[in-house]
Order: structure tokens, then sequence, then C-alpha cells
């Protein structure tokens, strides 16, 4: 008795339209509905039927628009949400690269699991996209890597294949703790800089001074980047125009005019 075998179809796609087809659609759909309209306004003896149809046509555009906005909204929230369990998921799991002194050397094999953890949770960060604290983990893995092949790369031969293999680890950690590092700086100065513009003036002092501290904590690994260079500026000129203002009001406070 023969099987019926049918091929299983995992991870399939959800359907959905590109911005540039579904707006082409709903043009299409526009014009239908004015000439529709038009036709009917028309048949109806109706003065002036195209602005009638005109509006309807217009109502149906708007309607289109507010509709996908909707729908997209929705589906980055639940995007959001999946990101954030495999957050928890996979780079929570614990990644073994500090050793103790006097421990075995660092085998092919161990370099070659810690960069792939480094690898995996490194791509999964760039999934979670503008969730600061995923990149925070991979640059301090980064780090800790580098740590550990500096350490053991003066205890390796020559002509060792573990020599390669560490160093181009190393190469490879050092390039993904800066873009991690820089990725996460600029994650937290615009989040902390929105807090001045949407919350009170004690939390968004706040927010602008923590934006700073992660401008000068990302300065002390990549001084001479230009961007975060722009950055501290900018920040440290906000908070001395603030520091003149409240300096200022203060001064008025005491000597008030008399008039």
């Amino acid at each position: 008795m023969s099987r019926d075998r049918r091929p299983i179809r995992v991870n399939r796609r959800p359907f959905w339209l590109p911005a540039s087809t579904y707006y082409f659609l709903t043009a299409a759909v526009t014009l239908g509905v004015f000439f529709l309209a038009w036709a009917i306004l028309a048949e109806a003896k109706e003065d002036s039927p195209w602005i009638g149809a005109g509006l309807l046509a217009s109502a149906t555009m708007i309607a289109g628009v507010v509709l996908r906005e909707v729908i997209f909204r929705y589906r980055r929230n639940a995007l959001s949400l999946a990101q954030r369990r495999l957050d928890t998921s996979v780079l929570a799991v614990p990644t073994p690269l500090k050793r103790e002194h006097g421990a075995s050397k660092l085998t092919l094999e161990q370099n070659a699991f810690l960069l792939e953890e480094i690898t995996r949770k490194s791509e999964a960060a760039k999934v979670l996209g503008n969730l600061s604290e995923s990149h925070r983990e991979v640059f301090a893995l980064c780090a800790q890597y580098v740590e550990v092949a500096n350490r053991e790369l003066p205890n390796v031969g020559v002509g060792s294949p573990r020599l390669v293999a560490i160093k181009r680890g190393r190469d490879k950690a050092q390039r993904l703790h800066e873009y991690h590092m820089l990725k996460w700086a600029e994650i937290e100065i615009k989040r902390n800089v929105v807090r001045r513009d949407i919350g009170g003036a004690q939390d968004g002092l706040a927010g602008v001074q923590r934006a700073l501290t992660v401008a000068e904590e990302a300065l002390s690994h990549y001084p001479d980047n230009i961007d975060l260079i722009q950055s501290r500026e900018a920040i440290e000129g906000f908070l001395e125009s603030q520091s003149l203002s409240e300096r200022s009001e203060s001064e008025g406070s005491l000597f008030p005019s008399n008039e």
C-alpha cells in the first residue's frame, strides 16, 4: 500500500503587497469608484456629478491609505513582540567566554563555537533593530572574546593552525564590537534626547545627561568617530545653554526690576 507523501511546507512567508503595488491598486480602485459614481450621479440628473464623484473617490483613497497604515502598525507591533521573544531566547544563551588562568588552551573547536555564538547573537541583534540592549550584549561578548584571544595568542606556536583561527576571530570580533557599540550608542542617544521633547523638564534633562554618558562611553573606544564627536558637541551645547538659562532666571529672581 502506497502512502500519500506530500511535501510539508514550513516557514512560509505571509502574503504582503509592496507599497508601490498596494498604492497602484488603490489608485485603480479610486478611479473605478470615481467613474462609477459619476455615471450614477449623471444618470440621476445631479448637478455637477463630478464633484460628488470626486469626493467619494477622495474618501476611497484616504480610506485605503488609513487601512494600510493600521494593518502595517499592527504587523509592526506583532513583529516587535516576536523580536522581543527572540531576544529572550537567543541573546540569553550563556556564552562561556571568560576562562580562568591556568585553564586548558583555547582549542579550534572552542574558538569556532564562541565565534558562532557571537555571530548568531549579532544576527539576532540586527533583526531586533532598535532594541539597544541586544547590541550591548553583543559588543560586551566581543570585548570578552578579544580579551581571551589577546591572552591566548602569546602562547600559540608560530606553525599552529590556532594562530590564524584566533587572529581571524579577533579581527571579526573587533569589527562586530565597533558596529554594535556604535549602533547601541546611536539608539540610546536618540532615545534619551527624545525624552527631552516628550517628558518633563527634569526627566528631559536626565535623558540628555544619559545621552552624553553614552556618547562618552562610545568615544572612549572610538575617539575618532565623527558622528559621536558631533553628538557629544551638540549635547554639551544644549546642556550649556540650559545652564545659562537657569542662571539667568536665578539672577532675575534675585534682582527683580523696579518698575
